[in-house]
């Protein structure tokens, strides 16, 4: 699942109830975090949802490896979204990029509670510091 197609389905999908239930499937295609690895450490701060987010270095391709996991469905095709739109990129390019602003764009922070809003900017916010460590 690439970010395009995500893009294209939303696009195509017409009401936040279409929109909601394509972002739910997103979700359902995200990998589960093995349960060792939803550590306190992992956890986003300022989420209200559990987030846990590891950020690495595909050091042969120098872009980064993105995966997480949250304990609600709809966060967790959030995440699948963010994931998709951080794939491929170098940590340079990463720390440059705001999928916050990507959601904007899409339509979707408009139709988030603000505390769930909250906590994409944190979950962005803290993508890209692990980028600039990275770089």
């Amino acid at each position: 699942m690439n970010i395009e197609n995500i893009t294209k389905k939303l696009s195509e999908s017409h009401g936040w109830q279409a929109k909601y239930r394509e972002i739910m499937l997103f979700g359902k295609q995200l990998p589960e975090l093995p349960e060792a690895l939803k550590v306190g450490s992992a956890l986003v701060s300022g989420c209200d949802s559990k987030v846990w987010l590891y950020v690495d270095l595909d050091e042969s391709a120098q872009q980064l490896v993105l995966i997480a996991d949250s304990d609600t469905r709809i966060v967790k095709g959030l995440l699948a979204i963010i994931i998709a739109a951080y794939a491929g990129k170098t940590p340079e390019q990463a720390s440059q990029f705001s999928a916050y602003t990507l959601f904007e764009s899409l339509g979707l922070i408009s139709h988030l509670s603000p505390s769930r809003s909250n906590g994409i900017r944190a979950i962005v916010d803290q993508i890209q510091m692990q980028a600039n460590r990275l770089a």
